[in-house]
């Protein structure tokens, strides 16, 4: 494997760079809502710039970027500390799914819209009894004078409180196999039929929401890939997220392995040789979790597609940056639990990355079935 750039990634990367260090829009605000307004700022200036949607094809106000330039893209951005963009679910999931399955209609109505920030999106999939299992979800849609309506509850729901459109999941048909009968939607959120519930998390705040569906109305022409095609459609959102998010999370990972070894060296830990163990064992994890980044881009490279060696990735990023910040919170001792700083929320925040977007065991079996050929349970 030949990881050396060419020239012409390396002239791109340092143009990236320096226009970061010119265009860098600073930390985000305290306030939540404060905090998203300026990431939707921050994405609007990477739209005129031609960084937002940067691999999308052109003709749909992408760049049209290779496959090594979007890694390279989400390398920078990463090492750069920058905050991400606001729209990041309709960036890497939405958009790519309307460009894969939406018509022509559907693509003029809503991709620019994705890339500017002006319309928000969430991911209406997870239900309180189909997390993991997915295709056993209870939401159900049925159509009604050229509308479906949709009744139902959903969960974990990113950034529903700031968002126009939700990328739905739900049941059309109840007659046939669990993964048949489901339908792809892309619902209206701003309307009364659908309430928006907060989720205050463990970190102190409310990224995540549940949703109240009861008889919310989606027109007909907002189905995306046809009715009874929302699994395949679905599975192709999830490619899109496990790969989309991989050199970005890689990236900062590796930024936050840099940030505990000098926290190692605040604490006078930096010669100790346990310490030591554990942050050469993270390196090694993280060169490693680098490696597979680059072969499943490589995959990708080879298909056209992502495929399930993402799951992979985001299995391992899971393993290693809950690993990571509890070694934090060991170097910093007992004043870690008590002071809230800025390693205290990466440590309450990476509870989560074990479940959200995919749970471990789910990935677990993705890889078995799917990577290495093994036999399915049933």
């Amino acid at each position: 494997m030949d990881l050396t750039l060419s020239p012409s990634e390396a002239a791109f990367r340092d143009e990236l760079r320096a226009w970061l260090a010119d265009n860098h829009p600073g930390e985000d605000p305290p306030g939540e809502d404060e905090a998203f307004e300026h990431r939707r700022d921050w994405q609007r200036k990477l739209f005129d710039a031609g960084y937002a949607g940067f691999a999308w094809p052109k003709e749909y106000g992408g760049r049209g970027a290779t496959l090594i330039e979007q890694a390279l893209f989400g390398e920078e951005m990463a090492r750069a500390k920058t905050p991400s963009p606001a729209n990041v679910l309709g960036m890497v999931m939405g958009g790519p799914v309307v460009i894969t399955h939406g018509s022509d209609e559907q693509k003029e109505r809503w991709l620019r819209a994705i890339l500017t920030g002006e319309e928000i999106w969430c991911q209406g999939f997870s239900e309180p009894d189909s997390g993991s299992d997915l295709a056993s979800l209870k939401t159900k849609a049925v159509k009604d004078n050229g509308d479906w309506v949709v009744t139902g509850q959903k969960v974990w729901t990113t950034f529903a409180h700031h968002s126009k459109w939700c990328m739905l999941v739900a049941r059309t048909d109840p007659d046939v196999p669990k993964h048949k009968g489901l339908t792809y939607f892309l619902m209206d959120m701003e309307q009364e039929a659908v309430q928006v519930r907060p989720l205050r998390q463990i970190t102190g705040q409310a990224e995540f929401n549940e949703l109240f569906l009861e008889e919310a109305r989606i027109p007909d022409e907002n189905v995306i890939g046809g009715v009874g095609n929302g699994w395949m459609v679905a599975i192709t959102t999830l490619m899109n997220e496990r790969s989309g998010l991989a050199f970005g999370a890689m990236a900062q990972v590796r930024r936050d392995l840099n940030d505990l070894i000098e926290l190692a060296r605040e604490h006078g830990l930096d010669e100790d040789p346990v310490t030591r163990q554990r942050i050469a064992q993270l390196h090694m994890e993280v060169e490693a979790l680098r490696i597979n980044a680059y072969r499943g881009l490589t995959a990708i490279m080879k298909t056209g597609q992502p495929g399930p060696e993402g799951s992979l990735g985001k299995w391992a990023w899971s393993d290693i940056n809950q690993s990571l910040t509890e070694a934090s919170m060991e170097i910093r001792g007992p004043e870690a639990p008590v002071i809230d700083e800025a390693w205290t929320y990466r440590f309450l925040r990476a509870r989560a990355n074990s479940i959200e977007g995919g749970t471990t065991e789910i990935l677990k079996n993705i890889i078995a079935e799917r990577v290495l050929g093994l036999p399915k349970l049933r």
